[in-house]
């Protein structure tokens, strides 16, 4: 019979090998030589949400440094140029209970980016993307937990795009 106390060793040196090469992941290999910095303006806000543009551009921001494929510069030292525009905020039902009364609400973020690469001049990408979150609509304070979670998401998508869309 084997020892309980060697297979747990053993597991754990197993796993301890396996995620020590599971650290901090970078794209920055499949980023173009030339494309080494990237400057993100305060969003444009097309809509009456209050706050949103700066949750947005910071999240962002947050995302690109997290991420270190890009460093964040002054636009005048830039390689990149991202700039964004909040085009709509609406909410939806997205669920209802056996009384038909509705029991969440999406709430949708939509965002039009361009992507341009400083250098050559020249659009690297540009979209408009579309994310969602949810809330309880008897819970308005939810809402803005619901706009926060479809940033998170844009952000993510944006940051993708941008350093693995190679």
């Amino acid at each position: 019979m084997t020892c309980p106390i060697k297979i747990i060793s053993i597991t754990l040196l197993v796993l301890s090998t396996l995620f020590s090469n599971c650290g901090f992941y970078s794209f920055s290999g499949s980023l173009p030589p030339h494309l080494k910095t990237i400057t993100i303006p305060l969003f444009e806000d097309q809509t009456a949400e209050f706050g949103i543009k700066e949750e947005l551009t910071e999240v962002v921001m947050e995302k690109f440094i997290k991420d270190n494929s890009l460093k964040i510069a002054d636009r005048r030292d830039a390689d990149i140029l991202l700039e964004g525009r909040i085009v709509s905020i609406r909410q939806q039902a997205g669920g209802s209970d056996r009384k038909e009364n509705v029991s969440e609400m999406k709430i949708y973020v939509s965002v039009a980016l361009k992507c341009t690469d400083l250098k050559k001049r020249k659009t690297l990408w540009e979209e408009t993307i579309t994310r969602w979150g949810e809330f309880e609509p008897q819970n308005l304070d939810q809402r803005r937990e619901g706009i926060s979670e479809a940033i998170k998401q844009i952000s993510d998508e944006i940051v993708n795009k941008t350093v693995a869309g190679w």
